[in-house]
């Protein structure tokens, strides 16, 4: 399984990128591993500004729909339009072509909140 170390977590297994004062948020490889095929990504909260933990989209695959839960509160500035043609990046490159939105955060103390890879792969272990 990989867990990246340069990365934060969420226990809701979202991933965050940070650079400067965006976050890059996708799913876990393990996320989409308890997922399987991922068909369809949804996110219709682009250029919205919303709080840590609100949901901001949902991931659909073969056998279940799961919703997306916003790690870092800020506005949503991109979404990976490559994922409308090809949702199965999530599944592929979870880190890279999968990642699923650009979030303009808007407090910086929130990133202290998140997991590390070492604190993530406790809780998914557990």
């Amino acid at each position: 399984m990989n867990i990246p170390s340069d990365l934060k977590y969420t226990k809701d297994h979202e991933w965050v990128r940070m650079d400067g004062d965006v976050a890059t948020v996708g799913i876990t490889d393990f996320a989409q591993g308890e997922l399987g095929d991922i068909v369809y990504v949804e996110v219709e909260t682009v250029d919205e500004t919303m709080d840590k933990d609100e949901v901001f989209g949902s991931v659909e695959a073969v056998k279940t729909v799961s919703d997306l839960f916003l790690p870092l509160s800020g506005e949503i500035i991109e979404f990976n339009e490559g994922l409308e043609d090809a949702p199965e990046n999530v599944n592929t490159d979870p880190y890279g072509e999968g990642w699923m939105i650009k979030v303009k955060i808007s407090d910086a103390t929130e990133i202290d909140s998140l997991l590390s890879d070492v604190d993530y792969k406790a809780l998914i272990s557990a």
